[in-house]
């Protein structure tokens, strides 16, 4: 992999893990709740969910997604489901999480969040551009595996600035009855991130 294309994969890697999206509100919601340690798992799932697919996409699997253009809709239907029942759970929230609070749901766990991803048709998409764009001509496994490392090293510090903004928030939020219209917002949000995904064709 030369030079200017690991340059390119890091900026681009950058962009899409930086950028607003339903991952990163679930962190920054995670962050506020429940604090930047506690949602770790997420972080770890969150990438290792999408790496896992690049990778998967990479040997091949990528074929299998082109030619087969209706596993997009079931992505699309399992997806939807999924992030209602998030939102649900967000808007549920109603104070932060703490050793006295009950009524608080449970950080989203490692194996929750790689599984967001898995039925995330944009993240399957990206892993499509990702593969094709930045693989070279040989397109062995070390050059799969050296650009997920590389991917690795940009995505998981950068989605790390939106759990530890959320837990930036944290003393804010715990301020009357802000965090109930934080995880509310929150919980729009999430949804609204996904209605370009879930109507496209």
């Amino acid at each position: 992999m030369t030079s200017e294309l690991i340059m390119a994969l890091m900026g681009f890697a950058f962009v899409m893990s930086i950028s607003p999206g339903p991952g990163n509100f679930l962190l920054l919601t995670s962050g506020a709740n429940f604090g930047f340690l506690r949602s770790i798992p997420l972080l770890l799932g969150i990438s290792a969910g999408f790496l896992s697919m690049v990778l998967l996409v990479g040997i091949g699997l990528g074929d299998v997604l082109e030619h087969n253009r209706g596993i997009y809709t079931v992505l699309r239907f399992a997806c939807g489901v999924y992030v209602i029942w998030l939102a649900i759970q967000i808007a549920r929230s109603r104070s932060l999480s703490s050793a006295n609070a009950d009524n608080i749901a449970t950080p989203i766990g490692f194996i929750q969040a790689a599984l967001f991803q898995w039925v995330n048709p944009k993240a399957w998409s990206v892993a499509l551009i990702v593969t094709v764009a930045y693989t070279t001509a040989d397109n062995d496994l070390t050059n799969l595996l050296q650009l997920i490392l590389l991917f690795a090293l940009v995505n998981i510090p950068t989605i790390s600035i939106w759990a530890l903004s959320g837990a930036a928030l944290s003393n804010w939020l715990n301020v009357g009855n802000r965090i109930v219209f934080f995880n509310s917002f929150m919980a729009l949000l999430l949804v609204a991130a996904m209605i370009p995904m879930l109507l496209s064709v």
